[in-house]
């Protein structure tokens, strides 16, 4: 009588061969990133154990930063509002739930449209941030 046999199953995560001893960073209050008076946060990575950086943008129509770019690639993931994303002198438009990226080295900016305020984190793919602006 033939019987069969199931192969074994394969790991469902990767195997770690130690253990980190590195602290658990405590969390960030919003107030000690928060970019003067305003609602914008800054989360530089570097400063609290992250391998990313970020922007939390709360920003009222019209507003937006100047052209720049980075040595490295940006994300831009929107929650509230819309946005006219511009990247090496293309027009994109985004929306609550789209996500849009700008190769390392394209010139950007972006801006709020729309009716109310624009609520989007844009994600630095590095634990410091670098800008360079165009003028």
């Amino acid at each position: 009588m033939n019987q069969l046999t199931a192969a074994p199953a394969a790991p469902l995560a990767p195997q770690m061969s130690t253990v980190s001893t590195a602290p658990i960073p405590p969390v960030v209050p919003a107030d000690e990133i928060r970019l003067g008076s305003g609602r914008t946060l800054r989360f530089v990575g570097r400063e609290h154990g992250a391998g990313v950086s970020f922007f939390f943008v709360d920003n009222e129509p019209g507003q937006g930063p100047d052209l720049h770019r980075h040595p490295y690639p940006e994300t831009w993931t929107v929650i509230e509002g819309e946005v006219r994303i511009t990247i090496d002198g293309h027009d994109f438009e985004a929306r609550a739930g789209d996500t849009a990226t700008a190769p390392a080295g394209a010139w950007h900016r972006f801006v709020a449209i729309g009716e109310g305020r624009l609520r989007m984190v844009c994600i630095h793919a590095s634990d410091v941030i670098e800008q360079e602006f165009a003028e």
